[in-house]
């Protein structure tokens, strides 16, 4: 399968960096975004990211100019008919994903690829609601997209070989790393990434150290470019909780219970970098 023009639905954070990845390597990307002006807001903070990596020289007018012509706002989803992949990038909700990949269905071809961004949703079930779940695949980009190289692979029960095939490739051509697992609850990121953050949240909730010490002795200790406490903040706690409550009840293990101080501080609406608070005060830097 030759892939050459792609649909990115959702322009948040994680959307419009998938979008931009794929735009840079030279795909011809649909943007969508059910809220008005989304798309618009996205595609304005794509051009200063691009802007400023000509600035420092690390592209050049060139490549801005190319990759930025690459994107093009998707106004009504029937616009995207002849589209050959599409990954899903909303809400982490089983109905919300499941909706679109019924409408989507109606208007992609039955050659088209459905891959989910989900952080932890079962693929095989998300797969069921696509009218070929064949064609369905979990395609799990790290945050921040542009920087981060990995995208894990996910197979559900249906995935084919092909469509397996196709999305590794596909990863490979926008100059990333793919992985493949299983489908479990969380997958593999998640499912080790989010017990270390609940860790060191539960010794901040406990007094152990302050948040500056816990993130200070962990970026050291495993030579992560942000502590725990910091990555959480940058993920949104409310997304750190909702992954927690997918881990807990789908393994029924203890120690994905999300911290009471998470859950605190979720409660608060204090949800880190998006909200100016969460385990440090962004509002005042």
């Amino acid at each position: 399968m030759d892939v050459k023009k792609v649909l990115v639905v959702g322009a948040g954070q994680m959307g419009g960096g998938i979008a931009q990845v794929f735009a840079q390597s030279g795909f011809e990307v649909l943007l969508y975004d059910s809220f008005e002006g989304a798309v618009e807001k996205k595609i304005d903070f794509i051009t200063s990211i691009l802007d400023k990596d000509v600035k420092k020289e690390k592209k050049t007018q060139e490549e801005r100019d190319k990759a930025l012509s690459n994107i093009k706002e998707c106004k009504e989803l029937s616009e995207a008919s002849d589209v050959d992949v599409v990954v899903e990038a909303i809400i982490e909700n089983l109905d919300t994903k499941g909706e679109l990949y019924k409408n989507l269905g109606e208007i992609v071809s039955d050659d088209c690829i459905m891959a989910s961004n989900t952080s932890s949703l079962p693929i095989t079930e998300l797969a069921s609601r696509y009218k070929n779940p064949e064609k369905f695949i979990g395609m799990h980009f790290m945050n921040p997209v542009p920087v981060m190289k990995l995208v894990e692979i996910i197979r559900g029960l249906q995935t084919s070989d092909e469509t397996y095939q196709v999305i590794h490739d596909l990863s490979e051509a926008i100059g990333k790393v793919p992985v493949v697992c299983n489908d479990v609850p969380g997958f593999i990121s998640n499912r080790v990434l989010q017990v270390y953050i609940n860790e060191a949240i539960s010794c901040l909730n406990e007094g152990v150290a302050s948040a500056e010490n816990i993130d200070t002795i962990m970026k050291l200790a495993t030579n992560n470019p942000m502590g725990p406490l910091e990555l959480a903040d940058f993920i949104g706690l409310d997304t750190v909780k909702y992954i927690l409550d997918v881990l807990y009840e789908g393994y029924g293990d203890p120690k994905y219970a999300p911290d009471p101080l998470l859950k605190n501080y979720v409660r608060a609406g204090w949800l880190g970098k998006k909200t100016g608070k969460g385990f440090y005060d962004y509002e005042n830097k």
